[in-house]
């Protein structure tokens, strides 16, 4: 591979490496205002896939997309008390419109659960209403004190689920439906990320829910990533926002509700999970280029293979783009490294001689000589393969920076290079308290066979503790 030299080692300089990777790779750029992000067509191509599939898998789940208001009246966040004060330092507040004092303060939407809230009590008067399954694609604003392109930034895009259902049974098995059916489904086959499934103590939970589910993905430096959260809220919001409907009896009584999300992050998570220090390595089903085809030379016999291969390959259903040749070989081979693309095609008047052409795997450098009519089945093949390659190379990875231990002592040794997972009893209490002052904090709960407890109180609870982003 040609690109080693460009980025910084991901050993040398984790951090740095990643900005590296985000700017050479053109996936973003810093915004005019403090905490802000551009987003370039590389990096929302990206998203826009990211983006498809998730909203693929919402709605077989039964939502329905929506849009609510990005200005949020302060009196509504000022209803649930504990949902206010989590999100409190974070607030973005507009005080003067029109060149006047508003009368009320208005909040940029850091989350849309008191402005959805309002509406479900409009709209529902009865059981037959329920549930309300609903889900916007959105902008949300928190003002970050140390922000990061798509790891954490002042103003990020994602989606926002908010459902309101009948009983407390119902509401917390379509929060485990989309967790399972919608995030660790996407994230596994799409993402080709494992993460941990866990639920958050209580301390990490989102602000006013009664239990917060979490997907957390381990990078390759060994740190955490939150991945995608879904969020039980009990009644707390229906209370705040009298949420009530008409049961089967005829009586009045109050819903319970959900909220759940995946954002932009998931653009980091991807970089830092599969990256190398070549860049980028971009799993084939949410690449928005799966194949490059480069011209070794600009010539017209070299062109004209070039065409008719992507001509074949996108008659297969593949992505496909075309280098024609301009510029040094070399420097646009690691242009293409950088950015991840899966598959590479390099056409040059000496193969094609011999009828055949190169192709190259971003992942593992591998190089194979083929003849341009085989080329369309064995790239088709070939992106599979990949696929559920980096999936288990990931799996292999978080696997391996994941060490058991039963003392805090430990789990901080061990946290600041990967994981520790250890008896939730140790850590419950002072032990947590201790491992925050080292910025290290419990990221989920599980039973010890690694599945999804139903809440923080069941006995035997192993906790998996780390460093995150």
């Amino acid at each position: 591979m040609a690109s080693q030299s460009v980025l910084t080692p991901q050993a040398e300089d984790f951090p740095r490496w990643y900005q590296d990777v985000v700017a050479k790779a053109e996936m973003a750029d810093n915004g005019p205002v403090r905490g802000t992000m551009v987003i370039r067509p590389y990096g929302y191509a990206i998203w826009e896939n990211i983006q498809s599939a998730i909203d693929l898998r919402i709605k077989a789940a039964g939502a329905q997309n929506a849009y609510f208001p990005l200005f949020i009246p302060e009196s509504y966040l000022s209803k649930e008390a504990e949902h206010v004060e989590g999100f409190s330092p974070e607030l973005a507040v507009v005080t003067h419109a029109g060149g006047e004092l508003l009368a009320e303060p208005i909040v940029v939407r850091p989350t849309s659960e008191t402005v959805i809230g309002e509406f479900m009590a409009k709209w529902i008067q009865s059981y037959r209403d329920l549930p309300l399954l609903l889900n916007q694609w959105a902008n949300v604003v928190r003002w970050e004190l140390r922000p990061r392109l798509f790891l954490r930034s002042s103003e990020f895009l994602w989606q926002e689920g908010h459902t309101a259902h009948a009983t407390y049974d119902d509401a917390a098995a379509y929060a485990l439906k989309i967790h399972l059916e919608v995030y660790n489904s996407f994230l596994e086959e799409i993402l080709a990320v494992p993460t941990y499934l866990g639920i958050k103590p209580p301390s990490e939970r989102f602000a006013g829910a009664i239990n917060t589910m979490t997907c957390e993905g381990v990078m390759r430096d060994g740190k955490a990533l939150q991945m995608a959260t879904s969020h039980e809220l009990g009644q707390n919001f229906a209370k705040a926002f009298e949420i009530y409907f008409q049961n089967e009896e005829g009586q009045a009584a109050l819903c319970h509700t959900t909220s759940w999300g995946a954002s932009t992050r998931l653009v980091g998570g991807l970089i830092m999970a599969h990256g190398d220090d070549h860049g980028l390595i971009v799993p084939p089903r949410v690449a928005p280029i799966q194949v490059v085809v480069l011209a070794v030379r600009d010539d017209e016999e070299v062109l004209s293979a070039c065409d008719r291969i992507v001509k074949l390959l996108q008659a297969a259903g593949v992505r496909v783009t075309m280098d024609q040749g301009r510029g040094s070989f070399g420097r646009r081979i690691t242009d293409w490294e950088i950015k991840g693309v899966p598959l590479r095609v390099e056409v040059g008047p000496r193969d094609l001689a011999q009828g055949v052409v190169t192709m190259v795997r971003r992942d593992n450098d591998e190089k194979v000589a083929i003849t341009i009519d085989a080329l369309a089945s064995t790239a088709s093949s070939l992106l599979e393969t990949m696929q559920s390659d980096l999936y288990a190379s990931a799996l292999a990875r978080r696997d391996a920076a994941t060490t058991d231990t039963t003392t805090v002592g430990e789990a901080l040794e061990i946290a600041q290079q990967g994981f520790a997972r250890l008896p939730w009893s140790v850590v419950n209490g002072e032990g947590e308290t201790t491992l925050k002052s080292q910025a290290v904090t419990v990221r989920c709960l599980q039973r010890p066979d690694g599945t999804m407890p139903s809440s923080d109180s069941e006995p035997g609870l192993v906790c998996l503790v780390a460093k995150s982003y």
